[in-house]
């Protein structure tokens, strides 16, 4: 017979889109599922839950991350940004913008991550040329091919 295995929580005080969070979580909970199951944020999607995918993109203090590979109490005290908190007072921001003007999405599975991947990309480069796009891209995969328009959205958003 196997016995009872213990289960931990722990409060974790989040920031996430503005917004002061505290929440109760095992301590053995992902930052994607915590953000998922307690937050209803279901803008960061569960890709391959093993951090190739780049679907779960989200930025934590302004870097980006794949929330599927880090737990939620690692981020006590910090701040959040999901896709859902990307636009300001209900107005795409003009990343997002870029996106829609380019179709740089097909199916739409990956878009969330990639816009993500793409704002962190940016506050670190600022002005990246289309190499530095591709190569600073490439941990988002989208399955549908749409890489040479998500470049273009990207370099038409600082143009």
């Amino acid at each position: 017979m196997g016995s009872a295995q213990a289960v931990y929580t722990q409060f974790v005080s989040l920031r996430v889109n503005d917004s002061a969070i505290k929440l109760n979580v095992d301590t053995r909970v992902t930052l994607l599922d915590a953000l998922r199951n307690d937050l209803g944020l279901t803008g960061a999607k569960k890709g391959c839950d093993h951090g190739q995918c780049g679907a779960c993109t989200v930025l934590v203090d302004g870097r980006r991350i794949k929330s599927c590979m880090t737990l939620a109490v690692m981020h006590d005290g910090q701040s959040v940004t999901t896709i859902e908190g990307l636009a300001q007072d209900r107005r795409l921001s003009k990343l997002q913008q870029a996106f829609i003007k380019f179709d740089a999405f097909q199916c739409g599975f990956c878009t969330s991550g990639q816009l993500m991947s793409a704002v962190g990309l940016l506050s670190e480069v600022g002005k990246p040329t289309a190499d530095q796009i591709r190569e600073l891209m490439s941990g988002n995969i989208c399955r549908c091919g749409a890489y040479p328009r998500i470049v273009a959205a990207i370099l038409d958003s600082v143009a």
